[in-house]
C-alpha cells in the first residue's frame, strides 16, 4: 500500500537482508550504537522476526520494524533512516508493532539509540528498562597500567573455577541472576568468536582468584573483580593486558558495552575508551 510521501509499505524477508544491513549501517553512522547491528547475523536476529513491515522509496528501504510474538511481552526492533526522520515514520512503525503485540505488551530494543526515539517512546508511555554505553578504544595508544602488588595473570581455563570467580564478582550487583554453570561456560565455549588466548585470570600472591576477563572477537565481553580485590587496579590491569593483546594481533580497535549506571564506565574511559553511542530497551506493559 502507499503511505507517507508516496512510500510503499510491505513485508520484508531474507532476500531483503542487504537492504536491512544497509539501513542499520546508515543509522549507526549517524547515531552510533552497537556496530554488530550493521552485520548480517544481528540484523537478521533483530529485524527478521515473526512479522515484518518496511517502507520503501523506490529501491531504498527507509524504515523497518520486526516483531516477535512468541513471548510475552512481544519483542520489536525498528529503524528509520536518518534522512527520513521527522516525518512520522517512527510513530507509524510503533503503531504497527503495537497492533501485532495486542494485549501481550511490547518490549522494544534499540541497538542504535537516538534522542528522537527516546521522545517517541516517552510520549507513548514506555519505560526505559535498560541502557548501555558502547565504548571504543583505538589501539594506536595503549594505557600503561602497572601490575598490582603480588598479582599474576594467566590464561583462564573454561571450568568450574572460572564460573565461581564470575559468580563471586557479580553476585552483589543489583538484579544479578545466576545462570547455570554449564550454560554460562557453554555459551563461551560454543561462541565462534571466543578468544581463549585473551581470556585471562588474575591471582593474588597465595594463588587466590582476584578477577577475570573474557573476550569475544575484538570485544571485551566481561570483566569481574572479586570483592576483596576491588580498588587495587586488578580490573584496569586485566583490560590493559587485553588491549595489548588486541594490538599485538593487528586489531585497530577494541570494544565493550557497559551499563549506564555501572561505575566501571569511568575506569574504561580513563583507560582510553570513548563513547560510540548507546543501546536501550523500552517496555510498555
Amino acid at each position: 500500500m502507499s503511505g507517507i510521501d508516496g512510500l510503499v509499505w510491505r513485508e520484508y524477508g531474507e532476500d531483503d537482508l542487504p537492504a536491512l544491513t544497509g539501513l542499520a549501517q546508515a543509522c549507526l553512522a549517524t547515531d552510533g550504537g552497537l556496530p554488530l547491528f550493521g552485520r548480517t547475523p544481528l540484523a537478521r536476529a533483530r529485524l527478521l522476526q515473526t512479522r515484518t513491515h518496511g517502507a520503501w522509496s523506490g529501491g531504498d528501504l527507509v524504515a523497518a520494524v520486526g516483531v516477535g510474538t512468541a513471548r510475552t511481552p512481544a519483542t520489536a526492533t525498528g529503524l528509520v533512516h536518518p534522512v527520513w526522520r521527522g516525518r512520522g515514520l517512527g510513530g507509524t512503525l510503533l503503531d504497527w508493532a503495537e497492533k501485532q503485540a495486542g494485549d501481550a505488551g511490547l518490549l522494544v530494543t534499540t541497538e542504535t539509540w537516538n534522542a528522537g526515539a527516546e521522545e517517541l517512546f516517552a510520549a507513548r508511555g514506555y519505560t526505559r528498562t535498560f541502557t548501555e554505553w558502547v565504548l571504543r578504544h583505538d589501539l594506536d595508544a595503549l594505557p600503561a597500567v602497572a601490575a598490582p602488588d603480588g598479582v599474576t595473570v594467566e590464561q583462564a581455563t573454561l571450568g568450574p573455577e572460572l564460573f565461581a570467580i564470575y559468580r563471586l564478582s557479580f553476585a552483589d550487583r543489583p538484579g544479578f541472576v545466576e545462570p547455570e554453570a554449564g550454560e554460562w561456560l557453554g555459551d563461551l565455549r560454543d561462541d565462534e568468536d571466543f578468544r581463549p588466548e585473551l581470556t585471562l585470570l588474575a591471582r593474588g600472591p597465595a594463588g587466590e582468584a582476584a578477577g577475570f576477563v573474557t573476550v569475544l572477537d575484538d570485544w571485551i565481553d566481561q570483566v569481574g573483580v572479586v570483592p576483596l580485590w576491588r580498588g587495587r587496579r586488578v580490573g584496569a590491569y586485566l583490560v590493559a593486558r587485553v588491549l595489548r593483546g588486541f594490538a599485538g594481533a593487528g586489531a585497530e580497535a577494541a570494544w565493550l558495552c557497559v551499563n549506564d549506571d555501572n561505575p566501571a564506565a569511568g575506569l574504561y574511559r580513563r583507560l582510553g575508551f570513548h563513547d560510540f553511542g548507546r543501546r536501550a530497551r523500552y517496555l510498555r506493559d
